[in-house]
Formats: C-alpha cells, structure tokens, sequence
C-alpha cells in the first residue's frame, strides 16, 4: 500500500460526515417549512430530499496495482438537493388566506414523522462515520508510538 494512500479510510468516512450533515440539514428545513403555504417558487413549500451518489475510484490508485482496473468504492457525494415532486394535500380550511373557492388548502408535502425518522438515522449515520474516524486516529497514534519505540 503506498503512503499516500494511508488516509482512504478516512476520506470515506469524513466524505460520509459531510453528505449526512447535509441531510440533516435538508430534513430540519423540511421539519422548518412544514406549514409553509406561500414559497419563494409559488404555492406551497415542497418537501427537499438529498440525492447521494457512490465516490468510485480505480483500484490501481489506491492500492497502487499496477493493472488491475478494478472499481473500489470511495465514499459519498451530494449529488443535489431536489424538489419531492408527490402530490401536496389539500385540507379544508375556508378561513386561511390561501383557500381556493372551494375553501380548500394546498399544503405542503411534508411529512413530520417522515422527517423524524430521517433526522434521526442521519444523525446515528453522521456519529457512526465520526466513530470511524476516532478509530482511524487512535490507530495512527498507535502506530507512531511503536514506530518511535524502535
């Protein structure tokens, strides 16, 4: 393994910091706009997913083969933030400033405890990646302390 390459491991993970502290920052934005019905856009707020894509890197620059041509994965990328383009309920509410004639209200397509469950498993992804990256520390640490002992 070539020593520039020490480092992947923790490249992926802190690649994987950044993507989900992204998507908990989409979902809190979500959870913020709820109740919007007036967006910069026009109509109501449209709830935002994160797009990821998979970091491919060629085998022979990271483990430094001399032809392999084989594909190792690399981490994560945020692709882009999108609009969800699901239908937006409506609720009967004829005294709300955005009722149509009908009294109906088009509100926004988020879901609270959709939300919830995706805060909550960014957050558990976002402290796994940081585990992964204290375990990386501590055994650099290590390693420089056998090689001064030599």
């Amino acid at each position: 393994m070539k020593v520039g390459n020490v480092f992947a491991a923790a490249e992926i993970s802190a690649s994987g910091l950044k993507a989900e502290r992204t998507r908990m920052e989409v979902a809190a934005g979500n959870i913020a706009n709820a109740n919007a019905t007036r967006s910069p856009e026009g109509g109501p707020y449209r709830r935002q997913q994160v797009i990821f894509s998979a970091q491919m890197q060629n085998a022979n620059k990271v483990f430094g083969a001399a032809s392999s041509g084989e594909t190792q994965l690399g981490g994560v990328d945020v692709v882009g933030v999108q609009a969800d383009q699901s239908p937006l309920p409506k609720v009967y509410n004829p005294g709300h400033p955005d009722a149509d004639e009908q009294g109906f209200v088009e509100m926004p397509n988020v879901a609270l405890p959709m939300e919830m469950v995706d805060l909550m498993t960014a957050s558990r992804s976002y402290e796994a990646n940081l585990k992964s990256l204290e375990t990386f520390r501590k055994m650099a640490e290590q390693t420089f302390e056998l090689m001064r002992g030599r």
